[in-house]
């Protein structure tokens, strides 16, 4: 049987599927950070601690995810799901991951009218100055691995500067595709490895995905009676399906769909952001309190699962492209310098918006280091710290 085949055997052995969601339902309660952060805690998990694949497959996983549209550390997450177990592990992983913040998202959206102050606080701030240490710990992580030389350091630190000064959403894909012509420009060197994304896909599979995904955006793009079950449902799925950059780079686009066209009020809309920051798992999540606003449990249903579908099968359309480029010396070294782009792209995401929306004084700079330091050097667990610090934010800011 070829290894790109498709079936039960090829995961005879292998975690069963609620060991997956229960190991990324524990995640999706305490992975605070937004997309940044989240990759941190996949890497620290996956990578360093249990060893499912190599520090070389994962940031070919990262840099496809980080060229597809959609929410970048979810389709990571379905990804490790999925090489770990097929599609029921990458359903489980998703799930997992993703329960904790909609469902909360969704209970604020029910109850906006009895907490109409969630938004703010000083619970919030200390949440927000956790974030920033958190963010800067996988940035630290991740470019020890995928950054080891000078060629690559350089690279980063270039997309970094790149994603500062022109802070258009179109300039992440042309930074990373910049920093891929780089690397094959500078010749470098990229291990093989044999573990490095072995995909138990069949060859027509990839194909059916990607038409699903065409079929189905040009569905949305049909007019549907505002407020209904189909109007959240086209335009979740147009936001996740057209939008580079994770969670932060959506909101603008949800705020056109559901503020300027005046099917919800500006200050819903932002009491619902301001507390979609102080979530762990997903900002992709926030949906979830819009289908709510809007539709209910039934309109927050469909809004999670429209705005993650497209991401989805894009993932599973792009993948068996990587067994291919990763037996390509050409292509290893256009990946080592994506890998670095990458690193680029959480710096940059670390000044912004994490650092410029939570820290505006030496107070919560010091904040800022003691977090670092109980994630660094303490080795405190995130499960703990980030309660403590929402505490400490309550008390102090």
């Amino acid at each position: 049987m070829s290894k790109d085949a498709f079936s039960k055997d090829a995961y005879a052995g292998a975690l069963p599927a609620w060991h997956i969601f229960l190991l990324f339902l524990r995640l999706g309660l305490t992975s605070f950070g937004g997309p940044a952060a989240h990759l941190g805690f996949f890497h620290e998990e996956f990578v360093k601690r249990r060893r499912w694949l190599s520090d070389s497959a994962y940031g070919e996983v990262v840099a496809l995810c980080q060229l597809l549209p959609g929410p970048a550390s979810s389709q990571v997450g379905l990804t490790l799901g999925f090489l770990q177990r097929g599609y029921g592990g990458a359903a489980a992983a998703w799930l997992g991951f993703t329960l904790p913040s909609a469902l909360l998202m969704t209970l604020f959206a029910m109850g906006l009218g009895l907490w109409p102050d969630a938004g703010e606080g000083g619970w919030v701030t200390g949440l927000k100055l956790f974030v920033v240490a958190v963010v800067a710990q996988a940035v630290w992580q991740m470019g020890r691995s995928l950054c080891p030389d000078s060629p690559r350091l350089s690279i980063a630190v270039s997309v970094a500067i790149l994603l500062l000064t022109v802070g258009a959403t179109w300039m992440q894909i042309l930074a990373l595709l910049a920093a891929g012509a780089a690397g094959v420009a500078l010749k470098l060197p990229q291990k093989r490895s044999e573990e490095a994304l072995t995909i138990p896909v069949q060859t027509r599979r990839p194909m059916a995905f990607f038409a699903l995904f065409v079929a189905l955006l040009l569905i949305a793009f049909l007019p549907l009676a505002s407020g209904s079950l189909g109007w959240i449902w086209a335009e979740l799925y147009r936001a996740g399906a057209l939008v580079f950059g994770g969670g932060h780079v959506v909101l603008p686009w949800l705020q056109e769909g559901f503020v300027a066209s005046g099917d919800m009020p500006a200050d819903t809309f932002l009491a619902g952001y301001g507390v979609a920051q102080a979530m762990p798992g997903p900002l992709f999540s926030f949906s979830a309190f819009l289908g709510g606003i809007e539709g209910g449990w039934s309109g927050a249903a469909v809004a999670v699962i429209a705005v993650f579908l497209p991401g989805t099968l894009l993932v599973f359309a792009g993948l068996p492209l990587w067994s291919y480029i990763r037996n390509h010396e050409v292509a290893r070294a256009a990946l080592a310098g994506v890998n670095a782009g990458v690193v680029g792209l959480l710096l940059a995401a670390l000044y912004d918006p994490v650092w410029t929306s939570a820290v505006d004084s030496s107070g919560s700079i010091a904040f800022v280091l003691l977090a670092w330091a109980s994630l660094t050097v303490w080795r405190v667990p995130v499960w703990l710290l980030a309660p403590s610090s929402a505490l400490a934010g309550l008390l102090f800011f």
